[in-house]
């Protein structure tokens, strides 16, 4: 994971039309940056372009804010958004998590040796079993017990904790609690939830031990944005692992932790590395 530590990385989308990609990549030459990456994708349904670049400034003296400005007169005659994003830029995050540890245990790693160009202001559970480990890496630790009558108040508190931080991302590493209708739209594309996705389908207590009653032969993870319908956000990105006979319910446990950690950190890198578009209910997502 991760990328050259002297790209910048620009982003745009704009309805479908001739020119879209020369509008960029001519800016780019004319402004002396050099391409070192680069993905689009023109959806003929929609009839939306997306386009993701990393480049190089080769001149000295590169002015972010002289090269928006001079982009948005070329990318207006396209009805371009776009943003720019600098070399280096770690995304603040907040993570809410609830017992299992497994998923905060394996992004606290990435963090720490800078796998993963993020800055966790906060790390906040419904219970408190976890503060230890954020202790250990000088995270500050909320503790927000819930029931169903304080919901409301629970939500409050998270929220403020998401505006004081800064946070443009919060990250569910097994938050084992439905957010509400409320808190899904304040968090609408910047909060990222993870869960298993065993084939076929089994919901409610002790999935895997459901799988293994019926043989599955493979177990996976899913990671998506949240949105109000609960474990159907738009996806980012899937993980699995093949099982067979000989496997146990504590090892399809085992394997589907290993994948939902994976999965997650693959899923978080590509949100901050301006991989993922949201695209009405689906994303677009230029892995590397």
């Amino acid at each position: 994971m991760g990328r050259h530590s002297d790209n910048w990385i620009m982003t745009a989308q704009c309805p479908s039309r001739l020119g879209t990609v020369d509008v960029v990549t001519r800016f780019l030459k004319e402004n002396a940056c050099y391409i070192t990456e680069q993905h689009s994708f023109d959806d003929r349904l929609s009839g939306r372009f997306f386009i993701r670049t990393e480049f190089r400034p080769e001149a000295e003296g590169f002015e972010a804010a002289s090269f928006e400005t001079g982009f948005a007169e070329r990318a207006a005659e396209f009805g371009m958004t776009f943003e720019l994003t600098p070399p280096d830029r770690r995304m603040p995050v907040v993570i809410m998590v609830s017992k299992a540890d497994h998923c905060l245990n394996d992004l606290l790693y990435r963090y720490r040796i800078g796998q993963l160009p993020i800055d966790i202001r906060a790390i906040v559970s419904n219970h408190p079993d976890l503060a230890n480990l954020a202790e250990w890496h000088g995270i500050p630790y909320h503790h927000f017990p819930i029931t169903p009558d304080t919901k409301p108040e629970q939500e409050a508190q998270v929220w403020q904790v998401v505006e004081e931080t800064g946070a443009e991302l919060v990250i569910l590493a097994r938050y084992m609690q439905v957010l509400s209708s409320d808190l899904c739209e304040k968090l609408s594309g910047r909060a990222i939830n993870i869960h298993h996705s065993l084939l076929p389908g089994f919901k409610g207590a002790r999935p895997y031990h459901q799988a293994y009653e019926k043989g599955v032969k493979l177990v996976g993870a899913t990671a998506h944005y949240i949105n109000d319908d609960l474990d159907e956000g738009p996806i980012i990105t899937q993980g699995v692992e093949p099982v067979s006979h000989a496997d146990y319910p504590e090892d399809l446990v085992a394997k589907g932790r290993d994948v939902e950690c994976l999965t997650l950190a693959h899923a978080v890198a590509l949100h901050v590395e301006r991989r993922v578009f949201l695209h009405a209910r689906r994303t677009v997502v230029f892995d590397r």
